[in-house]
């Protein structure tokens, strides 16, 4: 039987916690690399977050969250059941440059903003009509919480989705928001928010244009 060869048990703890709170059915990919190990998970709403803890585990397989972190829990040392089949969604490549920096407390403000106003139409409805909760929560995700201008004017958006990912998985740090700013990264086609105890990725969506095929004049 494999060993899951995980060293930093209470941070992988911490980190699969969380992401079986979020979806209790979640798998986690591991993925081992110069002595550390990065987990892997996706969150609900199609962000992947990732968290690297002390360790040599296995190259790279998929297990179940919720049994590794029972594995973690009792202080057993196996490897769950591989469900590599499971992890269906490309990792953004390695690299990538951060292109701005972002306080902690400013992401905090953003995240309890969007919840507060989540809880706020669920319960007294929009305008004085009711709104269905799932349909104001994917509006209030896809909101533009962050705009980045780079140089030449391309603009990169940073969506609620990333600013609830890195809240909800812990990644901000303690309450008191003093920790090291979180950084905005770019790599290829992905938009990350780098906080101090994890990373959230996004895939940009490409907007594809449809021009109507001209009428043949034979029908």
């Amino acid at each position: 039987m494999s060993a899951h060869g995980l060293v930093g048990v209470p941070d992988a703890g911490a980190f699969l916690a969380r992401l079986t709170k979020l979806d209790p059915a979640a798998p986690v990919r591991l993925r081992t690399a110069g002595g550390r190990v990065a987990l892997w998970g996706r969150l609900p709403w199609e962000v992947l977050v990732t968290r690297e803890v002390a360790g040599h585990g296995p190259e790279d397989a998929t297990v179940s969250a919720a049994e590794l972190l029972g594995v973690l829990a009792r202080g057993g040392d196996e490897l769950p059941a591989r469900r590599d089949a499971q992890w269906r969604w490309p990792l953004p490549p390695p690299g990538g440059e951060t292109v701005e920096s972002v306080s902690g407390a400013e992401l905090s403000r953003l995240a309890e903003a969007a919840a507060g106003t989540l809880r706020e139409v669920s319960s007294a409805g929009l305008a004085g009509r009711s709104v269905g909760q799932r349909a104001v929560r994917d509006a209030l995700l896809d909101h533009v919480a962050l705009v980045v201008t780079l140089p030449g004017g391309r603009p990169v958006e940073v969506s609620q989705r990333l600013v609830q990912a890195i809240s909800r998985m812990g990644f901000l740090g303690p309450g008191d928001n003093e920790g090291p700013d979180t950084r905005i990264r770019l790599a290829g086609t992905w938009v990350g928010l780098s906080a101090p105890y994890g990373v959230a990725w996004l895939q940009a969506v490409k907007k594809l244009t449809v021009t109507p095929i001209a009428v043949h004049p034979k029908g």
